[in-house]
Order: C-alpha cells, then structure tokens, then sequence
C-alpha cells in the first residue's frame, strides 16, 4: 500500500516485463500491464496509482496520446511516455499532453529510475501548498499527524522511494511503511500522489 505504485502501458510483452522487473528493483510496485487502450482505461479506473509509464504506439496508432488526455482530464496523475519515437511529429503531439517525462527506447534501468524520481518531484513541488505548515494541516484533519508523520510526509515531496526515505530518516523501510499507513488513513487516501493532491485541497480551505 505504501509503496509507490506504477502501471505500465506497454503493448510489446518482452519490454512490458523488462519495465516491470526494473521497477521492482527499484522498490516501485508495478500494479500492473495494460496491452492495449481498453485495458489501460480499465486499469486507471480500478487502481490507486502514483505514476503512469506510457508507451505512445500501442499497436501501429498512437493511442498513448488519447490516454494521456483522459489521465490529465479524469485521474491528474503524472506521467511518463516510453516510445521508440523521436521525431518531430511525434514529439509535438506528446507535448501537447504535459509529460512529466520522455524516455526513449531502449533505455537503461537507472535512467528510467532518474526519469520516474525527477517526474515525481516535479509533480509534487507543482501542487505543494504555500503554507506549508503541520499546525495548518492538522486543523483540518480530525486525526493528527505526529512530528515524525509531518516529516515522512515532507520528504514524500522528494519523489523518494520507501528505501530512501528509511535510509534518510534512519529508520527500517517496515517503519517508513507504518508511518505512510497512517498518514494514508489519516488523510483518507489510499496513495502519495492522492496524499499530495489531498494536501493541496486543504490548503484552499
């Protein structure tokens, strides 16, 4: 549940579970692959997700564009296109969309990793609150978030992963894992970027 979750749009099966294996090692959990539009619009609409990795050609059309201005319209969460195209045409299409990111394939793991962890920060720092404050956020919570809650809760605008923020904080990643759990129920969310997106609403009240 704490883990940062990512689906996969990607209609080649290899590179699908090439992607899927590299989030793992990266300590995202890949909630699943959508092969085709139909899929990937059924998916976004059953799970909580944190990012989106979006190929543009599914197939020989560029379905991956009309996915990318439902998830910008219906879901707001960020995403990342992975494609083997390039050019100019095709970069100006996906540009109309707002990527948080642009890989070309192939790709290695630790550029995807760089990809995902700018594309999250970048996100979050967009809609972070001006008063960034825990007595602020806590007036409109009817449970509390502790000090150290507040704090998980801060560096989650880093983009970091689970792994990261123990190590940052000195802490086991099962602590890091409890504490998001709590600032998840708390906040009513069942995800970061929902976390973040929550935190941005209560500042408007």
């Amino acid at each position: 549940m704490s883990s940062i979750k990512a689906l996969i749009i990607e209609d080649e099966p290899l590179i699908a579970e090439d992607i899927r294996d590299c989030l793992s090692n990266m300590d995202y959990q890949p909630v699943d692959v959508a092969y085709s539009k139909e899929q990937a619009f059924r998916f976004l609409e059953k799970y909580d997700l944190d990012i989106v990795l979006l190929d543009i050609n599914l197939g020989s059309k560029t379905d991956g564009i009309e996915i990318a201005k439902v998830i910008n319209e219906k879901y707001k969460i960020p995403f990342i296109y992975l494609t083997s195209y390039s050019d100019k045409a095709t970069l100006e299409m996906a540009k109309l969309t707002h990527p948080w990111g642009y890989l070309v394939k192939p790709f290695q793991e630790h550029n995807l990793f760089t990809s995902l962890e700018i594309a999250l920060f970048n996100y979050s720092r967009s809609i972070k609150p001006t008063n960034w404050a825990i007595e602020i956020i806590n007036k409109n919570l009817r449970s509390n978030l502790t000090q150290k809650e507040f704090e998980i809760l801060t560096a989650l605008y880093e983009g970091k992963t689970n792994k990261q923020l123990a190590e940052d904080n000195f802490v086991s990643v099962n602590t890091v894992k409890t504490h998001l759990k709590n600032i998840f129920e708390k906040l009513e969310v069942n995800t970061r970027t929902a976390a973040i997106s929550k935190l941005h609403e209560l500042n408007k009240n």
